[in-house]
């Protein structure tokens, strides 16, 4: 355990300082699924070639169900929403209003070659952020996700984690909720884990804005930044 519809959305870009030049995107009206997927497969390809920066995207989706390689077709419960294949690792995840997603596109050849390493550290940028809120939350071995309590005491699930690497490029990332329609996780057995609820800063008792959750994501990323480029000692 570790605490620590087709129309392009608009986006504002906010830059952030940084030795790896990396641009930050955050989209002000919701994605559709299928734009996100080409948009990150497009700029994944331009990052492995140098013909474009790397790029952390926030962004929130309309209502949406998705599949990683690994899922159970049992474990979709519901139709209710469109359901979308990913390529990302995982089993299937909700996606929704209230929630902030971000997608993490950068070239592990440039930094650590590592993937347990960079999940390991993309879940504590996440723990970091929520705990500018005071939530404590942490990372589960053998667990997919971020965990905190609730306040009667139940562990519950309040971020997902899902990557996907091609070529040491990233794609993918996380999602955390904020203050999404909870009912709509019923549809799907969240990555395949069902003896725990899904919870959110706002059953937490925490009213925020995404764009307050942006900041804390903006404030504790160097700390995610330099735990990928953290250079690994020689061997003796």
């Amino acid at each position: 355990m570790r605490t620590l519809a087709t129309r392009r959305a608009k986006v504002h870009e906010i830059s952030m300082n940084s030795s790896n030049d990396i641009e930050w995107r955050i989209s002000s009206e919701k994605v559709n699924y299928p734009d996100a997927l080409e948009t990150m497969e497009r700029r994944n390809a331009a990052v492995q070639s140098g013909e474009a920066k790397e790029l952390i995207w926030l962004l929130e989706h309309p209502p949406l169900y998705t599949a990683g390689t690994s899922y159970d077709p049992a474990e979709l419960l519901s139709e209710a929403f469109p359901v979308y294949d990913t390529g990302r690792g995982g089993r299937h995840t909700y996606h929704g209003p209230g929630q902030r997603v971000g997608y993490i596109i950068l070239d592990l050849k440039r930094r650590q070659a590592d993937v347990r390493g960079f999940v390991h550290a993309l879940e504590d940028w996440v723990i970091a952020a929520l705990a500018e809120f005071g939530v404590e939350a942490r990372a589960v071995d053998g667990r997919v996700g971020i965990w905190c309590d609730t306040p009667d005491g139940q562990e519950a699930k309040i971020g997902a984690i899902g990557i996907r690497i091609r070529k040491w490029v990233t794609m993918h990332g996380f999602s955390v909720n904020i203050d999404p329609d909870l009912s709509h996780f019923g549809g799907i057995i969240p990555c395949g884990i069902s003896e725990y609820p899904v919870t959110s800063l706002a059953q937490l008792g925490i009213a925020i804005t995404l764009e307050q959750f942006d900041q804390a994501l903006q404030k504790t990323a160097d700390g995610f930044l330099k735990a990928i480029d953290r250079v690994q000692p020689a061997p003796m």
